[in-house]
């Protein structure tokens, strides 16, 4: 007798939630772990958009120091101008437009969350943060399953679909520069120090310090102060305009690895599900050999 493929799906979850209930999942879940602080050496960008002037220098300039090539699809390969992050883009600068006239530009790169999904998520080990709190990517260890795309409530990581040996794009802060003593290039060459590097503290207090001096000036609060546990890229937005509308996204302030982390090792204690999961998958097949041994002795 044949088994359909809804029976081997209802059989794996049934399976699947068998093993979670009988797994030990730590009490108060909800709760999480202890939130990950800043590292004491930590660096960070801020990004003041009422300075922002939308010259894209820092977009070329990043290229550039990372030996990245143009994205010329949308201009018919004349010149290189990118929409968005991308294969060849690592850092970009977008235009916001609202209804009541109002507009900013907005700088999109990496966060390099204090608690980043990418890392938490990446089962190899290739996302790490290591020197400075700067997150950083390893090609030597990455398999290519994208769970780190997918994983990303910034939507940052891309991939280089184009290539015969794709690798993920995402910007790590120019971290072979500072090697050098240099600092990022988009900091580097910004005519109106819109966006400046330097130690993650020192920066934050900088932020807090301008929005004291002028509240008048900008919308009161610091992205990535506490926003999904903390970012070393901070950000300060134009009076009336709230971060949502320029593409950060609202997420509280509890990092999303805190929760998933503690749930996921809790269903997964002691690998549970995923033998329950193989032993139902080993008696399908048995079953099917069975059947079909039982068919061919009748004919």
């Amino acid at each position: 007798m044949s088994v359909s493929r809804r029976t081997i799906l209802k059989g794996i979850v049934a399976a699947g939630a068998a093993a979670a209930a009988g797994a030990s999942v730590p009490k108060a879940v909800s709760a999480a772990r202890e939130p990950k602080k800043a590292p004491a050496d930590a660096v960070g960008m801020l990004y003041d958009a009422t300075k922002c002037i939308g010259c894209k220098t820092c977009v070329q300039r990043c290229k550039e120091a990372n030996k990245l090539p143009p994205d010329t699809q949308m201009m018919g390969g004349i010149y290189d101008a990118p929409i968005d992050l991308n294969g060849t883009t690592k850092n970009i600068i977008k235009l916001y437009k609202g209804e009541d006239g109002k507009q900013s530009y907005m700088k999109r790169q990496c966060m390099h969350c204090l608690d980043p999904s990418c890392a938490s998520v990446c089962m190899v080990g290739s996302y790490k943060k290591r020197e400075y709190g700067i997150v950083t990517w390893d090609p030597s260890r990455c398999i290519g399953c994208r769970t780190c795309m997918v994983a990303c409530h910034f939507n940052i990581p891309k991939m280089e679909w184009d290539s015969n040996a794709p690798k993920i794009v995402k910007c790590e802060m120019c971290n072979h520069l500072l090697k050098e003593g240099k600092i990022p290039g988009c900091c580097e060459v910004c005519p109106r120090q819109a966006v400046i590097y330097g130690k993650y503290t020192e920066l934050l207090a900088d932020a807090k310090s301008r929005l004291a001096m002028e509240p008048n000036r900008y919308f009161p609060k610091i992205y990535g102060e506490n926003d999904a546990g903390g970012t070393q890229v901070l950000y300060l937005s134009a009076a009336g305009i709230p971060f949502e509308k320029l593409g950060l996204p609202n997420l509280g302030t509890e990092p999303v690895p805190a929760t998933s982390e503690v749930i996921q090792h809790g269903i997964y204690q002691g690998f549970v599900a995923p033998i329950a999961l193989y032993a139902v998958l080993a008696g399908v097949l048995f079953r099917n050999r069975k059947a079909l041994t039982g068919k061919e002795g009748a004919e």
